[in-house]
C-alpha cells in the first residue's frame, strides 16, 4: 500500500492543527492507522463559551466554532479498535466509502454522537442493525440494497430520517417492522412493486413516506396508503385508476403524483374532494371539468407542468381557497387575471417573464400572497396596477431596476411586504420612494448607487 494514502498518526495531528485551511485533505485517503483515529475521534474545536471565558483567545470565524464534520469518505476499511475511536467524534461523521463493516465496529459506531454516513454500505448484518438502531443521532444507510426483517425491526427504532432508497425487495414481515418507525422521513424510493399487504403495513408511518420507484399501486394499495398520516410521495406513477384516485381523495395524507401526465375527469373529481395538499406537476393539461373539480381541494393545488390555461378555468379556479401554483405559465391573459384577481389564497405564478398592464390590473384585487418573481422588468402602468394590491404581500424579487415612477407607485403599497430582494441598480430617488411604503420593505440594496454613478465611478 502506498505511504501517502494512509492516515498517519503524523497526518492526523497535522490536520487537528488547522482542520479548516484544508492543509490535509483526509477525505482522499484510502486507509487509516488506528492511532490516528485516536487524534482524530478526539479532536474537539473549540466551543464559542470557553473562547468568551480565555480573554487570551483569539476571536475564530463562526464556522470554527462548529462541530466539524469529519469526512473520511476515501476509508475502504476499518479496524474494530478505529472504530471504536473515531466512535468519540462528537460531530458528523462519514465513512461513505465503506461496502462492510464488521458486528464490532457497528457497535462501536453506534456510539456517535453526531449524525453518521455509511452509505457505501451494500447490507449489514442483524446484529450491526440492531447495534445501529441505538445510534442517538441520524444514521444514513442510501446504499443498503437488501434488508431482512429483523434488520427492518432493529432500524425502524431510529430517530430522525430512514434514507433506504436502494432497497429493490421489501417483504411483508419488513414492512410490518417499518410500519413501527415513527421517524420524520421514510424513503423507499428503490422499490418498484409493493404487495398490497405492505402498502398496509407501511400506511402507519408517520412523516414523509417516499414511494417514488413505484410505477404502478393496486387499487387495494392505494385504499391502505390512503391512511397514511403523513406526506405521501408517489411520484412515480405513470396514471391512476379512478378507484385509487378515489381512495385516495379520502384519506389524510398531501398527496405527491407528479408522475401523472394525465388525469380522467372521474379522478379529479375525486382528488377535488380532497382537504389535503394536492401536488399534480407532471400534468400538462386539464379539461374544463377536471379544472372545475380540483379547484373544489380545500387545500394547496401545485400544477406547475400546466404552459398555459383558458380563461374557463382560471375562473374555475377562482373559488380555489388555497395556494395555487401555476409556475409553468409565461404568460396570462387578462380575462385569466380578473379571475384570478377574486381569488382570496396565495398565486404563486414564479413562471411569468412579462405581465400586460390589463392583467397587472386584474390582478390588483387579489387578496392573498402574490408572487410574481419571473419578472425582470415591469412598466409604469403595471406598477401602478399592482401597487393597489389587496393581499397581504407583493413579492417580484426577480426585477433588476425600476423607474422612479414605478418606486413612486410602490412606496404607495397598503399590504403587510414587499419583497423586492432582486433590484441592483434604482436611482436614490427611487430608493427614497420606495421607503415610504409603510409596510416592511424586503430589498437587498435600496441604496446602491444610480447607472451613471457607476458608469463614472463616482
Amino acid at each position: 500500500m502506498n505511504y501517502k494514502e494512509v492516515i498517519t498518526r503524523e497526518t492526523a495531528e497535522r490536520y487537528v492543527e488547522n482542520p479548516h485551511e484544508g492543509e490535509v485533505e483526509i477525505n482522499k485517503f484510502t486507509a487509516i492507522e488506528d492511532d490516528a483515529a485516536e487524534i482524530l475521534g478526539s479532536f474537539r474545536t473549540p466551543r464559542a463559551a470557553d473562547l468568551l471565558n480565555d480573554p487570551s483567545s483569539k476571536t475564530p470565524a463562526f464556522s470554527e466554532l462548529q462541530t466539524p464534520i469529519l469526512e473520511l469518505n476515501g476509508l475502504r476499511s476499518i479496524s474494530d479498535a478505529t472504530a471504536d475511536n473515531l466512535s468519540q467524534h462528537d460531530g458528523c461523521l462519514q465513512l461513505n466509502g465503506l461496502t462492510s463493516i464488521s458486528d464490532a465496529a457497528g457497535e462501536s459506531l453506534s456510539r456517535c454522537k453526531g449524525h453518521l454516513e455509511l452509505n457505501g454500505l451494500r447490507n449489514i448484518s442483524d446484529a450491526t442493525a440492531e447495534s445501529l438502531s441505538r445510534c442517538e443521532a441520524q444514521v444514513f444507510l442510501e446504499g443498503l440494497t437488501s434488508l431482512s426483517d429483523a434488520a427492518a425491526d432493529s432500524l425502524s427504532k431510529l430517530a430522525g430520517d430512514l434514507d433506504l432508497r436502494s432497497v429493490t425487495f421489501l417483504s411483508d414481515a419488513a414492512a410490518t417492522n417499518l410500519s413501527a418507525f415513527k421517524g420524520r422521513t421514510l424513503i423507499l424510493d428503490g422499490l418498484t412493486h409493493i404487495s398490497d399487504g405492505a402498502a398496509e403495513s407501511l400506511s402507519h408511518c408517520k412523516g414523509h413516506l417516499y414511494l417514488n420507484g413505484l410505477t404502478h399501486i393496486s387499487d387495494a394499495a392505494a385504499e391502505s396508503l390512503a391512511k397514511h398520516q403523513g406526506f405521501l410521495h408517489l411520484n412515480g406513477l405513470k396514471n391512476l385508476s379512478d378507484n385509487a384516485a378515489e381512495s385516495l381523495s379520502k384519506g389524510k395524507a398531501h398527496l405527491y403524483l407528479n408522475g401523472l401526465t394525465s388525469l380522467s375527469d372521474a379522478a379529479a373529481k375525486s382528488l377535488g374532494g380532497s382537504s389535503n395538499r394536492l401536488h399534480l406537476n407532471g400534468l400538462t393539461s386539464l379539461s374544463q371539468a377536471a379544472a372545475e373539480s380540483l379547484s373544489q381541494c380545500e387545500s394547496d393545488l401545485f400544477l406547475d407542468g400546466l404552459k398555459s390555461i383558458s380563461d374557463e378555468a382560471a375562473e374555475s379556479f377562482m373559488k380555489h381557497l388555497g395556494q395555487l401554483r401555476l409556475n409553468g405559465l409565461t404568460s396570462l391573459s387578462s380575462s385569466a387575471a380578473r379571475s384570478f384577481g377574486k381569488r382570496h389564497g396565495a398565486l404563486i405564478l414564479e413562471g411569468l417573464k412579462n405581465l400586460s398592464d390589463t392583467a397587472a390590473k386584474g390582478l390588483c384585487q387579489h387578496s392573498g400572497r402574490l408572487q410574481v418573481n419571473g419578472l425582470t422588468s415591469i412598466s409604469d402602468t403595471a406598477a401602478e396596477h399592482l401597487s393597489k394590491h389587496s393581499g397581504f404581500c407583493l413579492s417580484l424579487n426577480g426585477l433588476k431596476d425600476i423607474s422612479d415612477a414605478a418606486a413612486e407607485s410602490f412606496g404607495r403599497y397598503r399590504g403587510r411586504y414587499l419583497e423586492l430582494n432582486g433590484l441592483t441598480e434604482i436611482s436614490l430617488v427611487a430608493a427614497g420612494n420606495l421607503r415610504k411604503q409603510p409596510g416592511k420593505l424586503q430589498a437587498n440594496s435600496p441604496d446602491v448607487m444610480t447607472k451613471s454613478e457607476a458608469t463614472t465611478g463616482k
